[in-house]
């Protein structure tokens, strides 16, 4: 399929930085600065591609989730991104954190995150994950599925005592991708209420004394920027609850139900409004416990796109331009092997020509990265000066989420280093992939 991306004949205009970090400011001749440091000192300092990230966002991000739920306990998502540095950050903002492997637990851990206020999740928990959790002394574990009770009960031991929830499937269908909506029956992710796998397995773990089911886990999907499908999986989890109560005489104490908050990638784009989510959550949970004559369990959530995805800022060199006919292909020094989301699911990006300005009229180019794929792309349909050329930098914003954490050694193309800023002064939080990286993993020879 072509892609014909006319120019356009408006001279290029400073971009909409709604969707960039609160702390983004604007310089003379191009330039942007995030936390206070000028991001083209961080592409000099720190080479590209880089990822920026801004402390002071994430932080603002946690504290507006703490007082919006108040009352809940709001759990961030390591999947998004993890480091040390910032499972310290979000212990010191008070939040737990979701994890979803043994990597992700034993780092957390290692910084110092407390392992009571992590839970511990997954489709498919290796022997491993299991065993790092109960030595590490997780707070939750949520079963997935029906084989994981017997193999956690019998990894407890018959003396021993662990907390867990279940996964349960409520059949909505909520989410920004098929491929990211988890809160259907047809899909690998936790126990149907519709066909009653949950229910059944509810009634193995109450008869398992070593486990104690402590509530339900649901979580809808990704990137779910409206309310309502919350509302409506509150309905049933609180519906599922009263029959737990009715039927085995158990008050479940916590409902978790998940995350997947949308943000805007772009300007003009949707995102879910949190404090209206919160507000509305509480009250159908309150509501719908009123009407089933229970006690309304603790809430819990949680977020991680939404306090780290607009965070981070990618910078990216221009290495070469190609105008094919009407196209115009901008290629940089990343590509899939740092941001595969687009070439997964066709996420949209908007970047940004820094570091120096242009009066030249915009046209409609195509950011496409280095590797050997035609998929390799990493915005397509966006609007950038018609002088670009190699030796620019580009910047994209809202690059904080499942950017480095889905990182690949694709070509041998090194992972790209993280630099927190904060105050005016950068720092590096992980460093750059090396080739001596490579090569000490390679033991064939």
């Amino acid at each position: 399929m072509t892609i014909t991306h006319p120019p356009t004949d408006t001279p290029a205009a400073p971009d909409d930085l709604s969707v960039w970090p609160a702390s983004t400011g604007r310089a003379g001749q191009g330039a942007l600065s995030v936390g206070g440091v000028p991001l083209t000192e961080v592409a000099e300092r720190f080479g590209t591609p880089v990822y920026v990230l801004d402390e002071g966002e994430v932080r603002d991000r946690c504290r507006t989730y703490r007082s919006a739920f108040p009352e809940a306990q709001v759990l961030y998502a390591a999947k998004a991104f993890l480091c040390r540095a910032l499972a310290h950050w979000v212990e010191e903002e008070g939040l737990g954190l979701d994890v979803c492997s043994a990597g992700e637990l034993e780092l957390a851990v290692t910084a110092g995150f407390p392992p009571e206020r992590i839970v511990l999740h997954g489709n498919a928990k290796s022997p491993h994950d299991i065993e790092t959790a109960l030595r590490l002394g997780v707070g939750r574990i949520v079963i997935d599925s029906p084989s994981e009770i017997a193999r956690l009960a019998a990894a407890v031991g018959p003396g021993g005592h662990q907390k867990v929830m279940v996964r349960v499937v409520p059949g909505i269908s909520a989410g920004g991708h098929d491929k990211i909506r988890t809160g259907t029956d047809d899909q690998k992710f936790g126990l149907s209420l519709t066909d009653g796998h949950a229910q059944h397995a509810i009634s193995r773990i109450l008869g398992q004394r070593q486990l104690e089911l402590v509530g339900l886990h649901c979580h809808l999907g990704s990137q779910i920027t409206t309310v309502k499908p919350y509302l409506a999986a509150v309905r049933r989890m609180v519906g599922l609850m009263a029959r737990i109560r009715d039927t085995h005489q158990v008050t479940l104490p916590e409902l978790d139900m998940g995350g997947g908050h949308g943000v805007a990638y772009r300007p003009g784009e949707e995102a879910l409004d949190i404090t209206a989510l919160a507000r509305r959550m509480r009250a159908e949970l309150i509501e719908s416990c009123a009407a089933a004559g229970l006690t309304v369990p603790r809430l819990l959530v949680e977020p991680g796109r939404a306090i780290v995805g607009p965070a981070g800022v990618a910078l990216y060199r221009v290495l070469a331009v190609k105008r094919t006919g009407d196209n115009l292909f901008v290629a940089v020094d990343g590509g899939m092997s740092d941001n595969p989301r687009p070439a997964l699911y066709g996420v949209g990006y908007a970047p940004r020509l820094i570091g120096r300005a242009s009066t030249a009229p915009s046209r409609r180019a195509t950011v496409v990265g280095r590797h050997c794929e035609a998929g390799d792309v990493l915005a397509a349909g966006t609007d950038l000066p018609g002088d670009v050329h190699p030796g620019d930098l580009l910047a994209v914003p809202v690059a904080g989420a499942y950017h480095l954490s889905m990182a690949s050694g694709y070509n041998l193309v090194g992972r790209p280093p993280v630099v927190a800023v904060t105050h005016g002064h950068a720092r590096l939080l992980v460093r750059r992939e090396s080739l001596d990286d490579f090569r000490s993993r390679d033991i064939g020879l």
